[in-house]
């Protein structure tokens, strides 16, 4: 199954799944939400909001974080391009050591395959993108208003490809910070803004890229669960280029700590890219 086939299936799902959601009763709806919001945000325990989280830009652990919350992740993405398929992989680990303050760790592979009669030498090598480091502190709370906000930090070690490995090691280090602010609409509908700098300098010259992202997100929540319908609009300013990629997403829960999210990737100003599909598995151990 190609590419845009995977991507045409994940939106005619999403679009199915809103016609279903619908159908649910406003009255129980209102009657779940309650209960449902009122035992997430427990006032025994430290503040904290239930928000949609965007699945493809990830947030290093929720909102508003407890201390001792943990969580797995492992996502997969199929991307289109012109010259080359593009097959990401990721594995990261995020805990809270004290109340509101999260750290990630992560690993990022890529690989390519060519398109049909392309060379491989033409096409950028597999690698191990990078070590990721990051960590996000939730300096605002407030379940009256159903907002929070958060300021973080992510810093990638970036490592050469797999054919120039330890030629050098390490070929330069990005730079990301970032602020965060979410607010929940009612008691279904949540928006959520990421955005900041990134700072990309190369060791072995004087090349530093510079960029900006800013990544509006909105989500239906389904009463009385974390599932979510939504979409993400990823997008990137660089000098006088601009990216931009709908997202759009959903999450269902497996069981109370194992979750899925499948997301749609449409490019509307990338030259490159086409179409593509991500999928995220979450494990919250001990939730």
């Amino acid at each position: 199954m190609t590419i845009r086939k995977i991507a045409v299936a994940i939106l005619f799902s999403l679009f199915a799944s809103v016609a279903v959601f619908a159908q649910e009763e406003l009255r129980s709806k209102r009657e779940i939400d309650s209960l449902f919001i009122e035992n997430y945000q427990d006032n025994n325990l430290p503040a904290k909001v239930l928000h949609a989280e965007p699945l493809y830009i990830d947030l290093i652990r929720d909102l508003g974080a407890r201390k001792g919350e943990k969580e797995w992740n492992v996502g997969m993405e199929l991307v289109d391009n012109l010259d080359y398929d593009k097959y990401e992989a990721l594995v990261e680990y995020e805990w809270a050591p004290i109340n509101r303050l999260g750290f990630e760790v992560e690993l990022p592979f890529t690989f390519y395959a060519p398109q049909k009669g392309v060379s491989s030498d033409s096409i950028p090598a597999d690698r191990l993108e990078s070590i990721k480091l990051a960590t996000q502190w939730s300096f605002f709370v407030n379940e009256k208003m159903a907002m929070s906000m958060a300021l973080g930090y992510i810093n990638e070690i970036l490592l050469s490809d797999f054919q120039q490995f330890g030629n050098p090691l390490v070929r330069g280090n990005l730079y990301n910070p970032f602020f965060v602010i979410a607010k929940r609409w009612g008691r279904n509908f949540h928006s959520l803004i990421y955005t900041g700098p990134k700072i990309e300098q190369v060791f072995n010259s004087s090349e530093i890229n510079t960029s900006f992202e800013f990544n509006p997100s909105v989500h239906y929540m389904i009463p009385g669960t974390t599932n979510f319908i939504g979409v993400e609009f990823n997008q990137s300013f660089e000098h006088h280029d601009f990216d931009m990629t709908i997202r759009p997403q959903m999450r269902v829960a497996l069981s109370d700590n194992l979750l899925i999210g499948i997301v749609a990737g449409i490019p509307v100003a990338r030259e490159n890219e086409r179409l593509s599909a991500f999928c995220r598995l979450i494990w919250e151990p001990g939730h």
